[in-house]
């Protein structure tokens, strides 16, 4: 059963991965430097097409009115992409920033936003929270962030790294509350930590203001554990999916207790067949007992699988609620 549950996986990543973007899946592998390579800083030239927006190998690093700036998780170079998914510049880091200052500067005098990040889970993309964010907006909770990360190709660490460097780049007035899927759960856990251990010079912390968390494996995936002897586990999810069940011991001492208030909402499904590599009931994926986390303010549990949690409406409803609660 172990084995036929890991082949599922790994076919349904790579039909995911050739849907979206073209590419085969393959070990992950950290992306290559652009930064200390030959590449001049003048801009390159650029024909504006369209790209594949939700693709499992791009990461998020700077947000601005809708433009992007990210990285390639498989080749390591650089992309800006505006609003409509358009490239509009490619090459180095320095190279997309200085684009992306031309064509969107920052206004030193513009409003403080409120901005609700949504982090989606592993091996999912930023597709996957477009419902709630589509929902979000018709509810007074307009200008939502869906941060895309490559979650099968780096560490949480790395993935929180970059949200952390996505989040102090934004107005220094602005703030913000998050919703996280599954492991986009704990990739915000790491971010809060490090702002903690290494200091919060832009003072992130205090500008959080509020956190929903569907179906998070607070305390580690028991499947994820079960399936990491098996070898095709770590190679179809990565790092990342590794360190939520054989490499959790050394990734939860990173992990903090979100300093803001947190809400927890997590599936509980009876079926008549029982997923054998989780623990007690849950949504199929995370056991209920695995989703809690002390310090939550509040915790419930509705009759929906973890792959569709972010879409259920009465989900969705109680995600807003929870959010216009906090303010």
């Amino acid at each position: 059963m172990r084995y036929l549950l890991t082949l599922a996986l790994a076919a349904s990543l790579s039909f995911e991965i050739h849907h979206h973007s073209g590419h085969s899946a393959g070990p992950p592998t950290a992306p290559p430097s652009t930064e200390d390579s030959d590449v001049t800083d003048a801009p390159n030239f650029n024909v504006p097409l369209p790209t594949t927006q939700y693709s499992q190998i791009w990461t998020d690093h700077l947000w601005r009115d809708g433009y992007r700036v990210q990285q390639n998780a498989l080749t390591g170079h650089w992309r800006l992409i505006d609003a409509d998914s358009y490239r509009r510049a490619w090459g180095s880091k320095q190279q997309c920033v200085d684009t992306l200052n031309q064509k969107c500067p920052k206004n030193a005098n513009a409003a403080a936003k409120h901005h609700v990040i949504l982090l989606h889970g592993l091996m999912r993309t930023s597709g996957s929270m477009k419902a709630l964010d589509k929902q979000l907006d018709g509810n007074g909770l307009p200008g939502a962030i869906r941060f895309s990360y490559a979650s099968t190709r780096a560490s949480i660490g790395d993935h929180a790294a970059a949200l952390r460097e996505l989040l102090e780049d934004l107005p220094r007035d602005d703030t913000f509350s998050f919703v996280g899927h599954s492991m986009g759960n704990i990739v915000v856990r790491h971010a809060v930590g490090d702002l903690q251990s290494d200091g919060d010079p832009q003072q992130i912390l205090p500008r959080c203001k509020s956190m929903v968390m569907l179906g998070p494996p607070n305390q580690g995936a028991t499947i994820a554990q079960r399936l990491a002897p098996t070898k095709v586990f770590g190679w179809v999810t990565g790092k990342g999916g590794m360190e939520l069940g054989a490499q959790w011991k050394e990734l939860e001492p990173k992990l903090a207790v979100p300093p803001f208030p947190f809400h927890i909402i997590a599936g509980d499904v009876s079926t008549p067949v029982a997923n054998p590599l989780v623990e007690g009931d849950g949504d199929f994926v995370v056991g209920v007992e695995e989703a809690k986390l002390d310090g939550a303010k509040s915790f419930r549990t509705v009759p929906v699988l973890h792959s569709f949690l972010m879409d259920n409406t009465d989900v969705i409803k109680t995600t807003i609620e929870l959010l216009q609660q906090e303010g």
